[in-house]
C-alpha cells in the first residue's frame, strides 16, 4: 500500500512542477524534462512507440522502476469545499479562469505545487493548484473559489470539463491504445526516457 502510495504521489510531483523546476533536478548531462501526451502505438519490452498528440512519432524508453499511475472520472460533487485540487484553465476577459481539466489530489499530495503558473496543455493555458474554499452553482456552470499562498481564482467548471482523480497502476495498462502522459527527457539518439508515466483508465485521455 505504502508503495502504490509512494508511486501516485512522485508521478503527481511531476505533473505539478513547472519544467524549469524539473530541468533543475536533473543531472547537468541530461536534457530538461518536459511531458509528452499521446497514444501508445505497440510495446516492444520497455520500449512504447507512442503518437503524440501532435501527430509526431517517437520513442519512449522506460527503466525498470518505471512509476505509473492511473486516471479515471470522478463526478464534480466529489469536488468539495476543502480539497485541493489542480486546474488546467484558459483566462476569461472578467478575470476567471475557464476550466480544461480539474484533477483531484489524494491527501498525501496536499499542498504540492500550490500556486498558480503558465501550462503547456494549450497555448495561453494556465494551471492552478488550490483548496477549494467555495463552490457554487452559476449561470455558466458550476463556480469554485481557489484559495492558496498570496491568491485566490475564480474557477468555472462546465458540463463538459472532464474531471479526474488518480490510482495505482502498473505496466499492465501501457498497451497499444492506451493513451498517456510521460514525464520524459531526451536523449541523445532522439528517443526519450520515461520515468513516470500516468495512463488513462478504460480509454480515457488523460486531460491534463
Amino acid at each position: 500500500m505504502l508503495s502504490s502510495r509512494f508511486v501516485i504521489v512522485s508521478a503527481l510531483l511531476m505533473l505539478t512542477v513547472p519544467p524549469a523546476a524539473q530541468a533543475q533536478q536533473q543531472p547537468q548531462q541530461q536534457s530538461q524534462a518536459s511531458r509528452i501526451r499521446g497514444t501508445i502505438d505497440s510495446v516492444d519490452g520497455t520500449t512504447l512507440a507512442v503518437t503524440s498528440r501532435d501527430g509526431s512519432h517517437v520513442t519512449l524508453r522506460t527503466p525498470d522502476n518505471l512509476q505509473v499511475s492511473g486516471i479515471v472520472k470522478i463526478a464534480l460533487a466529489d469536488i468539495k469545499p476543502g480539497a485541493y485540487i489542480g486546474v488546467a484553465a484558459m483566462p476569461q476577459a472578467d478575470g476567471s479562469q475557464k476550466a480544461l481539466s480539474v484533477h483531484l489530489f489524494p491527501d498525501a499530495m496536499r499542498g504540492t505545487g500550490e500556486g498558480f503558473r503558465p501550462w503547456d496543455l494549450r497555448p495561453n493555458s494556465t494551471m492552478t493548484n488550490a483548496t477549494v474554499d467555495q463552490t457554487v452553482e452559476s449561470n455558466d456552470g458550476h463556480q469554485l473559489t481557489l484559495k492558496y499562498k498570496g491568491g485566490e481564482k475564480t474557477i468555472i467548471v462546465t458540463p463538459e470539463t472532464p474531471i479526474v482523480t488518480y490510482v495505482p497502476d502498473d505496466r499492465s495498462d501501457l498497451k497499444a491504445g492506451a493513451k498517456i502522459i510521460a514525464f520524459v527527457t531526451r536523449n541523445e539518439d532522439g528517443s526519450f526516457t520515461a520515468a513516470r508515466i500516468s495512463v488513462g483508465k478504460d480509454g480515457l485521455t488523460p486531460p491534463m
